[in-house]
């Protein structure tokens, strides 16, 4: 049955056109039975062709079926061929046309339809000795059918708008959450890369730096070279953690088993952060101000990150007799950081593009940090030399 309904569909004319034939048929079989002369069958008969034609054709071309109906009722007032049964073609036509989207040829149509049963009134019903009334509402009669007609052809028109408008509207919410997906997924590869460069950057940066001191010292004090092998060893287990955690989060999202996870960085951990980088041979004076309290993670990654990448920096373009120092202050509606070092620094221009050899985010990732928190940043050289970065970490981000 499906089947059948389905190839009724894609042939809508073939359908139209069976539907035709049977009221040609069935109109021809009542123009014999009547009692007129076989001039006015003839004329009857002639009528009834375009008529049928109407139905073949209404959906492939309604517009001028419809045309071709005003045709065929003209004729049949000038011929003065009485009404037949193939004049249900003009009720099928108006309920087309008025489905359709031809505006114009939906209001003809029911002008049409409310003229057409008044017409055939005066034409035919002179003689019928009724009276007034009689034909008034013998006329009305008439014109109810070519009204519901249209009403139903303008409700089926509204309702194909409305799903119409239902399906671009769910397609357009379908393209917008694909949007979204795309951008969410974008926007965590950019977190995934400012991670990433934050920890290689600093730990193979603490790496370079102890082994450096490991190959100087090695003949002359194996103690300290020994020192510096060990804090290579775990500098570079930590950077496997933290570059395992990142990658796990990855290879979850493709459907795989992540990796071993570690807690991501706090402000708690700033300290052991401040004691690695002293243990690689940088002098930094750490202070916290305020009372310490439980910020939002996002507001303590971007925190540490900062410290790390400014301290980072300070190891790389400070100097060898650099020294720094960091401060954390609370206070009721946020975070506040200071990171100052007293070396040469480098260009303000190489600092803010990446650092001197152009491969690091440098303040733009830092920008960005900070400005996903809602906060402010300032960076730049200091009056005597030596490089600060101050930011101001808000708890509730501004809206």
């Amino acid at each position: 049955m499906q089947r059948l309904y389905d190839f009724l569909r894609r042939h809508p004319t073939g359908v139209d056109s069976f539907w035709a034939v049977l009221l040609f048929g069935l109109n021809g079989l009542a123009i014999a039975e009547e009692t007129v002369g076989r001039q006015g069958k003839i004329t009857a008969l002639a009528v009834s062709v375009p008529l049928c034609l109407v139905i073949a054709l209404r959906r492939r071309a309604p517009v001028k079926m419809l045309l071709l109906a005003t045709v065929a009722g003209v004729a049949q007032l000038v011929l003065d061929s009485e009404q037949q049964l193939a004049d249900f073609a003009m009720l099928v036509i108006i309920y087309t046309v008025a489905s359709g989207p031809v505006r114009w040829a939906s209001r003809y149509a029911l002008i049409g339809g409310l003229l057409a049963p008044l017409i055939a009134t005066l034409r035919w019903g002179g003689n019928a000795g009724q009276s007034v009334s009689d034909h008034i509402i013998g006329t009305v009669f008439m014109t109810v059918p070519f009204v519901l007609a249209w009403v139903l052809g303008d409700s089926v028109r509204t309702r194909r708008a409305y799903w119409a408008q239902l399906e671009e509207r769910a397609g357009r919410l379908e393209k917008e959450r694909e949007q979204q997906g795309r951008m969410a997924v974008a926007a965590e590869r950019a977190r995934i890369a400012r991670e990433l460069h934050d920890v290689v950057a600093h730990n193979v940066s603490v790496m370079v730096v102890q082994a450096d001191g490991a190959a100087y010292v090695l003949d002359a004090s194996p103690e300290q070279a020994k020192q510096a092998l060990e804090t290579i060893s775990g500098t570079g287990r930590q950077a496997l953690a933290e570059m395992r955690r990142l990658l796990g989060v990855l290879r979850t999202e493709e459907g795989g088993e992540g990796g071993e996870y570690v807690p991501q960085p706090d402000v708690e951990q700033i300290g052991e952060l401040v004691e690695q980088v002293r243990g690689a041979g940088l002098p930094v004076d750490f202070q916290v101000e305020g009372a310490p309290r439980p910020l939002p993670s996002g507001v303590e990654l971007t925190a540490y990150r900062i410290v790390q990448e400014a301290l980072t920096n300070t190891r790389k373009h400070g100097g060898p007799d650099a020294g720094a120092s960091v401060r954390l202050t609370y206070f009721d509606d946020g975070l506040g950081l200071l990171v100052e070092d007293d070396g040469r620094g480098a260009q303000h221009e190489l600092y803010e593009s990446g650092g001197v050899d152009g491969m690091g985010h440098g303040l733009i990732g830092m920008r960005e940090r900070v400005g996903m928190v809602g906060g402010t940043l300032d960076a730049g050289p200091r009056p005597g030399g030596g490089f600060r970065i101050s930011a101001l970490l808000p708890i509730k981000p501004s809206r």
